[in-house]
């Protein structure tokens, strides 16, 4: 009878480690305050990646709190690579990126995960090209981009632009760009630099913002970032996609009409079809309340017959 007693003793920490150990690998993870009996479960979405989308992605998961405070999504950046890599990890539950994910991350998520990325177009994004405020430059063409930037480049100052900065400063381009997990560094190799390398020596910043700031504190300097992080401190030059062809401002209209030539859009991934928790906030992400805020941030709503009725 003593022996039978410690069985049943035994099993009720067995089974408690057992129940924890599979609301912990779930998609959407209970969250380990209490909750209040007959009220909803509390639970936590993993949501990671592109800076570029980081602010968008902070300013939907407050928004989304008041409407379900029963859902905590834990917002962090690091780049696109960084999120496509936590999805092939299955560590966490959306992926954040501004460049498609590739056939081989694919083919790595199915072999890692057993399950295929799922993808979403949650917005869109003019990739800007940004100058100091005081810089006299209005435009630029596609190969112009790519000659300051790529490999080889020919383009090195700002004469041969034909401009003259204000104030007597240093002739020399400042390159400012990105560190090669950044979706917005995989976007302008693939786009605009035809697969060509970076050419090596310039500052390459963590954050869509940095790439910002640092061009709007230095005239000589050329960045590119997603137009939702301009500032007054900087311009954003109009582009052409080729020499004689008219110049396009990164705007609203002119993303949607795909005028502007450096536009993309914004994804995230998931890791098959989503359910529960996180299906519920992609839906509203994909709502109207949802696409509200990617206005409000400084980027391009989906059209209004590709929204989902909330």
């Amino acid at each position: 009878m003593k022996t039978q007693h410690m069985l049943r003793t035994n099993a009720i920490p067995t089974l408690a480690l057992l129940l924890a150990g599979a609301a912990l690998f779930s998609g959407c993870k209970p969250s380990e305050s209490g909750s209040t009996p007959g009220a909803s479960p509390r639970v936590s979405i993993q949501n990671k990646g592109s800076d570029t989308m980081v602010n968008l992605a902070q300013a939907w998961a407050e928004d989304y709190h008041k409407v379900k405070p029963e859902v905590s999504i834990e917002v962090s950046g690091g780049g696109s690579g960084v999120g496509i890599a936590a999805l092939i990890k299955g560590t966490v539950d959306i992926a954040n990126s501004s460049r498609n994910i590739k056939p081989g991350e694919i083919e790595q998520t199915r072999k890692s995960t057993g399950k295929e990325p799922k993808e979403f177009i949650v917005g869109y994004d003019a990739l800007a090209v940004y100058v100091h405020k005081d810089n006299p430059l209005n435009e630029i063409t596609m190969d112009q981009v790519a000659q300051i930037y790529k490999e080889g480049a020919t383009i090195t100052k700002w004469s041969d632009l034909g401009i003259k900065i204000p104030g007597g400063t240093s002739d020399e381009i400042v390159r400012v760009s990105r560190q090669s997990s950044s979706g917005t560094y995989e976007f302008l190799r693939e786009h605009v630099l035809n697969n060509k390398d970076f050419k090596l020596g310039s500052r390459d910043m963590n954050g869509s913002k940095e790439v910002v700031e640092l061009v709007g504190s230095t005239p000589t300097a050329i960045g590119y970032s997603g137009m939702g992080y301009a500032t007054p401190a900087v311009k954003m030059l109009k582009v052409k996609a080729k020499d004689g062809e008219p110049a396009y401002e990164p705007n609203v209209e002119n993303t949607l009409s795909k005028n502007y030539p450096i536009a993309r859009s914004l994804q995230v991934y998931t890791l098959g079809e989503p359910s529960g928790a996180t299906k519920d906030y992609i839906d509203w992400i994909l709502s109207e309340a949802g696409q509200k805020i990617v206005e409000s941030t400084g980027y391009v709503p989906l059209p209004a017959g590709d929204r989902v009725r909330k």
